[in-house]
């Protein structure tokens, strides 16, 4: 960008410089010769000798042509438009992309999918119309080896499904809120529910009686029935998603729960 020289003595008369190409440029009074580009149109010195310089080629709004030659000008008006149109498309893309992103994120009516949250780590999907819904999730039980766990054992429950394991230390400080969470809303139909992932099974099933945690979890080292979470980052640990009485996914939270937060939303939620 230019700059004007302030109250630093100008040259007035025009002065010259070697151009690459060959031959002498001629520049008006008052241009920034040290630079590529002239002064700004703002410079007053700039202003001063643009009835001197005036070319045929076409005006372009804030884009100084002060000191070009009618092909240079053209060249660089076309380069400015060229750039300007190419700006603005992405500018259009972008505004799409923002204005489809809620419905991308949850189809309403249909299956939820997750669309990368822009850094945020709890994000909530109202009214319960935006919401999409959650199926497919079951597999081994932690808690009862050889028999299946899912979340059709929920129905018509609002479900905290958990994504945990024991190597994590988040999630072991969260699964006693976890509980507590359970303990709190059982009565009002809420059920927490875990997906344990790259973890040991006795390991995990000894952390469990230890704690006294007795909610059960998919036992999942491979985090494969995280895929029925459309676009759900299966390496973030511990993470946690709400779902309604319809297993709609209401919340999303990408960090450890808090239960001052998550206590309010499921009595939320069940009150629905």
């Amino acid at each position: 960008m230019r700059v004007c020289r302030g109250d630093a003595p100008r040259p007035r008369t025009p002065i010259s410089t070697s151009h690459p190409a060959g031959g002498v440029r001629r520049f008006p009074a008052g241009c920034d010769v040290d630079r590529a580009e002239p002064l700004h149109p703002s410079c007053p010195a700039a202003a001063r000798t643009a009835g001197s310089t005036r070319s045929t080629a076409p005006k372009v709004p804030g884009i100084a042509l002060h000191g070009l030659d009618e092909r240079d000008a053209e060249g660089r008006v076309g380069c400015v438009r060229n750039g300007v149109a190419a700006v603005l498309s992405v500018l259009s893309v972008l505004a799409l992309v923002g204005c489809s992103t809620s419905r991308e994120a949850v189809a309403i009516g249909g299956d939820f999918e997750f669309v990368a949250p822009g850094g945020r780590t709890e994000i909530f999907y109202d009214p319960p119309e935006s919401r999409g819904a959650v199926t497919g999730i079951s597999g081994e039980s932690l808690q009862r080896p050889g028999a299946t766990v899912g979340l059709a054992d929920y129905a018509g429950q609002v479900v905290v499904l958990n994504v945990w394991g024991t190597w994590c230390g988040p999630c072991r400080e969260e699964m006693p809120d976890l509980q507590f969470v359970q303990d709190s809303t059982r009565t009002q139909g809420v059920a927490v529910f875990g997906i344990d992932v790259r973890d040991d099974a006795a390991a995990a099933r000894d952390f469990l009686r230890d704690r006294s945690i007795g909610f059960d979890s998919v036992f999942d080292p491979a985090g494969r029935t995280l895929l029925a979470l459309n676009g759900y980052p299966r390496n973030v640990v511990p993470s946690t998603v709400v779902l309604d009485r319809q297993h709609r996914v209401a919340a999303v939270y990408l960090a450890q729960i808090r239960v001052a937060e998550l206590l309010p939303l499921v009595q939320r939620l069940a009150a629905e």
